[in-house]
């Protein structure tokens, strides 16, 4: 980070007001210069004025020690060198006056009106200079007292004058530039902060959505392999042939669940829409191998109901309205509002009546999954990590959906769901 500014104003190396010592020792230098150019003129103006020289001395040394404040109190400076001009001194310390100055942040109408005393001082001082010069050159003509008072009052105050406002000019344009360059580095440094901050939310995000993802593709399929193994256990020596036919069921529910797993993990794999290429999986798959399909939808929700009720779960379905065609997204979120209320159903309400309603609206399709109070029996003891719920309401919401779900008053769980058709 470069220093500007106020920053680079405290910053100071040098004593009393200077910023480095090298400044404290050129205005020392220019100080002691022009004192000894005020002493020395110091005498005729002694004898001029009819008073001691080591007076005259003294008066011109002091007044010509002011250059020494220069950076501290500039108009003060050139003030006297204009006081003391009568006495033919102090034009070093006007020059530099001057150039100081124009190159600091006083205002303008401040450096124009000093600027014009000093012309107009200059102009004076020389013309008498030259008048007196005339006078003893008999061969100078009548302008040469005007020329000269001109040329010298502008050769002594419009260069350092120039100068010192292009001085000026260009250290503001310095530490403009010095500012723009420290504002760009903060802007690139709150933006790399912001952006760090969106890739680790929407790490969060993805990581939030794969998880959603996975627990919707496995954990329905699951619950129903769980319930069909713990009804094969129960029959497997009273009815050998329920037994076969769970133990089938059981092995469908295995490859659609890995069916399932392979085409999520093929879209997660897949770049920018590029075909998935084949996930291998495990040899309970390799027999029954299907196509990848582009994901659930609402024509499943029969195929679906139909498994909870083969797992042993009574469950009626039904349909109002008039079916439509909607978003994919939006068949996918219905089908797994579905999906997982009836997982949920098979976890804490095993044996229990289950209602599936679906309406299709004119600009919204609604859906709901309400079972009634479990029997008094056994559970199959399916884990539950309390992420099926929120998964739902996040899905829905993301959608501009209304997601409710609580117990009943009869006791058992309604879960309802509404989703805009587009």
């Amino acid at each position: 980070m470069t220093t500007t500014g106020e920053e680079h104003a405290t910053v100071r190396k040098g004593p009393w007001w200077w910023v480095r010592w090298r400044s404290a020792l050129l205005d020392g230098g220019l100080a002691f210069a022009s004192a000894v150019e005020c002493g020395a003129r110091g005498i005729p103006f002694a004898q001029d004025a009819g008073i001691p020289a080591v007076a005259g001395v003294v008066f011109g040394v002091l007044a010509g020690s002011v250059l020494l404040f220069r950076r501290r109190w500039p108009i003060a400076v050139v003030l006297v060198s204009i006081a003391v001009a009568p006495a033919q001194m102090g034009y070093l310390m006007g020059v530099v006056g001057l150039y100081t100055l124009a190159a600091s942040e006083l205002p303008r109408r401040i450096i124009a009106s000093l600027a014009g005393m000093s012309l107009l001082g200059m102009l004076v001082v020389a013309f008498v200079q030259a008048r007196e010069m005339s006078d003893a050159d008999v061969e100078a003509g009548e302008w040469f007292a005007p020329f000269f008072a001109l040329t010298m009052s502008v050769g002594m105050t419009a260069p350092p004058l120039l100068l010192g406002m292009y001085v000026g000019a260009r250290r503001r344009l310095m530490e403009s530039l010095r500012e723009r360059a420290d504002s760009l580095e903060r802007e690139l440094q709150l933006l790399a902060e912001r952006a760090e901050e969106r890739a680790e939310w929407a790490r969060n995000e993805e990581r939030t959505r794969i998880a959603r993802e996975m627990h919707d593709v496995v954990a329905h399929r699951v619950s129903l392999m769980v319930v069909h193994a713990a009804a094969l256990q129960a029959v497997a020596r009273k009815d050998p042939e329920k037994a076969v036919r769970n133990a089938a069921l059981v092995g469908d529910m295995g490859r659609q669940a890995l069916t399932e797993l392979r085409e999520m993990l093929g879209v997660l794999r897949s770049g920018d829409g590029v075909r998935p290429r084949e996930v291998p999986v495990v040899a309970v798959a390799a027999v029954d191998e299907q196509p990848v399909s582009e994901g659930p939808c609402l024509e499943d929700l029969e195929e679906l109901v139909g498994q909870s009720a083969a797992a042993g779960m009574v469950v009626a379905l039904s349909v109002e309205g008039t079916e439509c065609v909607y978003a994919p997204e939006i068949e996918q979120t219905a089908y797994r509002v579905v999906q997982e209320a009836l997982t949920n159903a098979h976890k804490h309400a095993a044996g229990a009546k289950t209602y599936v309603r679906v309406a299709h609206r004119v600009s919204e399709i609604a859906m709901q999954v309400e079972n009634e109070p479990p029997p008094e029996v056994s559970s199959p003891g399916l884990p539950s990590g309390g992420n099926g719920l929120v998964g739902m309401r996040e899905r829905v919401l993301a959608l501009g959906g209304v997601f409710v779900s609580g117990p009943t008053e009869a006791g058992g769980f309604r879960v309802s769901a509404v989703i805009p058709a587009s």
